[in-house]
C-alpha cells in the first residue's frame, strides 16, 4: 500500500463566497456546513466593510452552500467564474467560482 498525501496547501482556494449585510446567523450557517464536510476547509477570511469574504477549497460545495443560503435567507444570490489558469497535463482551463449572496437588508424593507 502506498501511503498518498492528498491534503491541498492552508492557502489553495477554489472558491470565494462573499457575504454581504450577513446576519452573525448567516455566517455560522456558512462556517458550520464547511467544517460538516470533510475534506473542505477555509483557506482564509477577509473581512469587508459590508459583510465577508470566506476563501474555500471547493468550489462545488461552494456552489450548493450558495443554493442553502438562497433557500434558508431572503436575499439574492449570483454565481460566476474566472479563468485562473491550465492544466497542462489534460489541457484543460481551471477556474475560480464567486458566489456572492446579498442578504435582504432590514434597513431596505423599512423604507419601502
Amino acid at each position: 500500500m502506498y501511503n498518498v498525501k492528498t491534503e491541498k496547501s492552508e492557502q489553495y482556494f477554489e472558491a470565494i463566497i462573499q457575504l454581504r449585510h450577513p446576519s452573525q446567523e448567516g455566517i455560522n450557517c456558512v462556517v458550520n456546513a464547511i467544517k460538516k464536510k470533510p475534506g473542505v476547509f477555509i483557506a482564509q477570511e477577509i473581512k469587508q466593510k459590508d459583510g465577508v469574504d470566506i476563501y474555500m477549497s471547493s468550489q462545488r460545495f461552494a456552489r450548493s452552500i450558495g443554493k442553502l443560503l438562497k433557500k434558508s435567507f431572503k436575499g439574492t444570490l449570483k454565481e460566476s467564474k474566472r479563468l485562473f489558469g491550465m492544466n497542462r497535463q489534460k489541457s484543460r482551463q481551471i477556474y475560480r467560482g464567486t458566489i456572492l449572496f446579498r442578504f435582504e437588508d432590514k434597513e431596505d424593507k423599512k423604507q419601502n
